[in-house]
């Protein structure tokens, strides 16, 4: 039957018949009897079963797959996965790639983090060939469990946890340390880098032979010295201990074995020190008495301060800082303050300038020469370069100035009561030897020692008070009774050092200034002289037209 166009299926009104006289016998049923028993509910599924009760099937038989397995964090940097095929039975390429890329990812977080090492990365060049284009991946391989035991970073106990229990685990074989480990590493070190057995080393300790160990041992083994605990616990160990001791215990228990041990160290590194120790002593106060004697004898050093006080004269002329009769050595350092009219000529230039002029007049008169007698501007030029030669040589004449500059009173002083106080340390150790009978050997070397350093030290403090009274009586050869108001006894020595490092500049300087007048004048050879040509130094050519016209006007 066809109803617009559409053709109803049988099949489709059956269901439909059958579907409305179901609800009618339903609604029937309801309607004459309300009160309607359904039947009871299917019972619930077993339990599941105990946990592995598989083990106790048989062998060949596998476990039913119940659900997938859970992935449990190891506590190592693996990953096992139980029956993977039962989990993912079928995988596609892509899907395994990433399984393994994820599986890489948690190896590598639960690797244990290591010490940064902080670098600056090099990007790699394309265009030239680099040193990293030769290394290969292969050819070398690193030990990474011994790297992360070494290497590994201190974190916290949670860090820990999270990362699956890892502990950092000591080096195989460590042995117990009594030693703080840091020190027993540095002992170690020094053994090796010294290249001694603790055979050689007791052996010379037993006989005082300071020798055979040298000042570099000896100040290393007093640095090695123990605190009283481990001491103690070095003395105290025995062979049959369940530790054992390393390198660096074993030496300094074979040490302590011996009599007042690191007491005998001390002593024998004095012994060996000495005789360097009274050589400086004695240099030094031998450089402080030649010093003395070359401020007092020098020629030139007294004719600069005639100079500089002559000058000081003439400028305080009508104050009451004129007519001085000596001034003290700390004024030299300020004539380089005072400046001309010109802003660059020094009141140090000028006197120096002075000094060599007539330097150079007495040499050239002293040779007997008549070709230098200073009547031209090149004779003068050439009298100048002789005087020249004599300031600048003060500085060689007076070396040990610059020696004694660098020395304290205190430190000398200082130096000898320490050296002096030393040899309590050898009667001490000398006695302790001879009250336990101990090596003879020892008290020989010893008691040899002892009447040597005695009569080295009277020696030493005679010369300290003689040359402290020299110093003394310097200071006052120039500086009178200031000398109460000196601070440092040796200070004196510092103010002539400066000035002396001055002088060499100024003296550089005035080389200088005669180099280009030699130029110039070897330029006008061939000329006379045109007086209007400005002299060089014109406050000497004062001094001399007005020195000439007197002479000219002076009667016969």
């Amino acid at each position: 039957m066809e109803n617009g166009g559409f053709q109803d299926d049988p099949f489709e009104i059956s269901a439909e018949r059958r579907d409305l006289s179901s609800n009618w016998t339903v609604n029937s049923s309801f309607s004459t009897n309300p009160f309607v028993v359904y039947p009871p509910p299917p019972p619930p599924p077993p339990p599941p079963p105990p946990a592995r009760y598989w083990e106790t099937l048989p062998p060949n038989r596998p476990p039913p797959l119940l659900r997938p397995p859970s992935l449990v964090t190891p506590s190592r940097g693996s990953v096992c996965l139980n029956n993977p095929t039962a989990v993912f039975p079928v995988e596609s390429s892509s899907s395994s790639s990433s399984r393994e890329e994820e599986k890489d990812e948690v190896v590598e977080r639960l690797k244990p983090k290591l010490k940064p090492l902080h670098w600056d990365k090099v990007r790699a060049s394309s265009d030239r060939a680099m040193v990293w284009d030769q290394l290969k991946s292969s050819s070398f391989q690193l030990n990474e469990e011994m790297m992360e035991t070494l290497f590994v970073r201190n974190v916290p106990n949670t860090a820990l946890k999270e990362m699956g229990g890892w502990q950092v685990l000591p080096l195989p074989n460590q042995e117990n340390r009594v030693l703080d480990p840091k020190k027993s590493q540095n002992i170690a070190i020094l053994l090796r880098a010294l290249n001694v057995t603790k055979e050689e080393v007791c052996e010379a300790l037993l006989e005082g032979n300071t020798d055979s160990l040298g000042t570099e041992l000896l100040e290393t083994l007093l640095k090695m010295g123990p605190t009283k605990e481990e001491e103690i616990k070095l003395k105290d160990y025995k062979d049959d201990s369940p530790f054992k001791l390393g390198p660096a215990e074993k030496f300094l228990k074979a040490v302590l074995d011996i009599p007042f041990a690191f007491k005998r160290v001390d002593a024998m590194l004095y012994m060996t020190n000495f005789d360097s120790d009274v050589n400086y002593l004695r240099q030094s106060f031998e450089t402080l008495e030649a010093t003395c004697e070359e401020l007092r004898k020098s020629r030139l050093f007294l004719m600069i301060l005639e100079a500089v006080l002559m000058t000081g004269n003439r400028m305080n002329v009508g104050t009451n800082r004129g007519d001085a009769r000596a001034f003290k050595l700390d004024t030299l350092l300020k004539l380089v303050d005072v400046k001309g009219t010109d802003g660059k000529t020094t009141l140090l230039h000028f006197v120096i300038q002075e000094i060599i002029r007539a330097e150079g007049t007495r040499l050239s008169t002293s040779n007997n020469d008549p070709s230098l007698k200073p009547s031209t501007l090149h004779d003068d030029v050439e009298c100048m370069k002789l005087g020249l030669q004599v300031v600048s040589g003060l500085s060689g004449e007076l070396s040990n100035v610059k020696k004694a500059a660098t020395m304290d009173s205190d430190v000398l002083g200082s130096y000898l009561s320490k050296l002096t106080g030393g040899l309590g340390k050898v009667r001490e150790v000398l006695g302790l030897n001879t009250l336990i009978g101990s090596n003879e050997r020892f008290c020989e070397a010893l008691s040899g020692f002892l009447k040597k350093a005695e009569g080295d030290l009277i020696m030493l403090q005679a010369l300290e008070s003689v040359t402290l009274s020299l110093v003394k009586e310097i200071t006052e050869y120039f500086h009178g009774n200031s000398v109460k108001e000196e601070a440092h006894p040796f200070r004196i020595f510092m103010v002539v050092r400066d000035f002396l490092s001055i002088l060499d500049q100024v003296c550089k300087e005035v080389g200088k200034m005669n180099q280009r007048t030699i130029i110039s004048s070897a330029r006008n050879s061939q000329v006379h002289v045109n007086p209007a040509i400005s002299p060089v130094f014109p406050i000497f050519s004062g001094l001399r037209s007005g020195s000439s016209d007197d002479e000219d006007s002076s009667p016969l």
